[in-house]
């Protein structure tokens, strides 16, 4: 998590300083007290804010809650993409998570910041307060992307309302503390496919663990290739991927590296004597063999990435792709 600090009197620079050195966090105080905390100046606190907005997965205010309110009104949107804001007091008796308790992780970085000053974390979510799971912060805690808002929030209605909510993990994940194994008409299901589930009404937790093994033409534009891609994903979570593999002949392919730039993906590359020792059954074509050096690259750039195959070599407009997944713990 990257953090930005902002203080605006001396007494809070000087704690400001004690969180930054401690979080790893960058710190911003009138002029001047720059001498004395070793931080950067800002112009304004609206200006400081727009940009630490878009810049930081979290912001800590240290004074008023009020001012950090006023400060960031107009930037809140939705808590699932807002970053964490934090208010702390300039004596650091009391540190307030404002904005993205859970998805965010506010509430844990108020825990540290108290934990830094010797305060108390205002934490007021009611599954903290009342002891209860929490999906959106399982979910983040485990890299899992969270497929359906509103059910993300009955589940939590209900668990407040002492009703059961079922679960089950195609990872074979422990059933969580508060959760059950036995049927229940609303669950959570975790998994990389995209179907109706176990469960009358049933929150999809998919983890970013899918791998896209991609060949292509030379030349191919961006929006084949993501025509392509949809095709193979047409049973499995899009917002699940997390890495595309493919041969080094095509680590410099425009339409390509445009994909992986649109969809912020990694573009890993094996060169054809490395997709030769993947280890499996692969779909061969000679034509391939002859261009590239190796009878197969998308589902061998896919496994040797660090998945097994879920869906096999799919071929479209020029285009290959195969899906695999990441063993999740």
């Amino acid at each position: 998590m990257t953090a930005a600090i902002i203080a605006f009197t001396r007494r809070g620079a000087a704690l400001g300083r004690t969180l930054a050195d401690a979080l790893e966090a960058t710190l911003h105080v009138p002029a001047r007290f720059v001498p004395e905390v070793g931080a950067e100046a800002y112009d304004s606190l609206e200006g400081w804010t727009e940009k630490a907005w878009t810049e930081a997965d979290a912001l800590i205010f240290v004074g008023a809650a009020g001012i950090a309110v006023r400060a960031i009104a107009p930037h809140v949107k939705d808590k699932f993409t807002d970053p964490a804001v934090v208010s702390v007091d300039e004596a650091g008796r009391f540190a307030i998570p404002l904005l993205s308790g859970h998805v965010g992780g506010a509430n844990e970085l108020a825990e540290k910041v108290a934990a830094l000053t010797g305060g108390q974390a205002a934490v007021s979510t009611a599954t903290d307060v009342n002891g209860i799971f929490a999906v959106d912060v399982w979910a983040r805690e485990r890299g899992m992307v969270i497929t359906d808002r509103v059910l993300a929030k009955e589940i939590s209605a209900a668990l407040l309302e002492g009703k059961s909510v079922g679960f089950i993990s195609d990872f074979g994940h422990p059933c969580p503390a508060g959760l059950t194994g036995d049927p229940a008409e609303l669950g959570v299901w975790v998994t990389y496919r995209k179907e109706k589930g176990p469960f009358s009404r049933t929150l999809r937790l998919a983890p970013r663990g899918l791998i896209l093994g991609i060949g292509c033409r030379r030349g191919t534009p961006m929006e084949t290739i993501r025509g392509a891609v949809e095709e193979a994903l047409s049973g499995y979570e899009c917002q699940a991927v997390a890495q595309v593999a493919t041969i080094d002949l095509k680590q410099d392919e425009p339409g390509l590296l445009a994909f992986c730039s649109a969809h912020h993906l990694p573009l890993t590359v094996f060169s054809a004597a490395e997709l030769e020792q993947a280890q499996g059954t692969f779909t061969p074509s000679a034509f391939v063999a002859h261009i590239t050096g190796v009878d197969n690259v998308c589902e061998r750039a896919a496994v040797l990435a660090g998945g097994t195959i879920l869906v096999p070599k799919q071929a479209k407009n020029g285009v290959t792709v195969a899906v695999a997944g990441r063993k999740i713990l």
